[in-house]
């Protein structure tokens, strides 16, 4: 969980130090190298990217990784691979669908795949593109919908911080468009998910 008392919150990341250790708890050594070397592939593709309110974009998907483990106690060594990938399809040239079916498994390279919206269309129509993902989100994997709205989650708590232009569109989409998936699941892990957005929006709005 995070501390409070520290750095503010979108200034707090998961170090590779706090994740190798994390994960060396639970004794999986194999599974603690595949998702280290995931977080080393996010760094580099994330390197030089920063977001709106002026922190290093990686610092995102190092804390979704976060989200899974200190709040959700996930440990599936594919979902945080992907956690920690979840943007490198958008943000990478290099990085394909191959190049993760062959780094980190066919799932790993689906559960990515199926979270990366295509940002060059969604800059002429984000809403279309952004209703198609939610549509293609209702027949992937529940991990999908994890990784999602952990995502989601995380955004919403920086939105204090000037994350995004409209911040009452981003609540309103996450609320009405995403949310309902999880209201319809049975996984545990979307309702605490749903919950703790629905709880962080309602701070943001006051």
């Amino acid at each position: 969980m995070y501390n409070s008392d520290g750095p503010s919150y979108n200034q707090s990341t998961l170090s590779y130090e706090e994740l190798e250790a994390r994960l060396t708890a639970r004794g999986d050594i194999v599974g603690v190298s595949k998702v280290l070397d995931a977080y080393e592939m996010a760094r580099a593709v994330h390197e030089h990217q920063m977001r709106n309110d002026g922190t290093p974009y990686f610092y995102h998907s190092a804390r979704v990784a976060r989200i899974l483990i200190d709040e959700l106690n996930i440990y599936d060594v594919d979902v945080l691979i992907s956690s920690l990938l979840h943007d490198v399809l958008e943000d990478s040239d290099a990085i394909t669908r191959g190049v993760l079916e062959y780094n980190f498994g066919g799932y790993v390279a689906y559960l990515v795949e199926s979270l990366t919206k295509d940002l060059q269309r969604a800059k002429n129509d984000p809403d279309a593109v952004d209703l198609e993902h939610v549509q293609s989100l209702r027949s992937a994997s529940e991990d999908c919908m994890i990784i999602k709205l952990a995502g989601r989650l995380d955004n919403i708590r920086c939105l204090a911080f000037n994350l995004k232009r409209n911040p009452l569109v981003y609540l309103r989409n996450t609320l009405e468009r995403y949310l309902p998936i999880a209201d319809e699941s049975s996984n545990k892990h979307l309702h605490k998910l749903a919950a703790e957005i629905r709880l962080e929006a309602n701070k943001f709005l006051g």
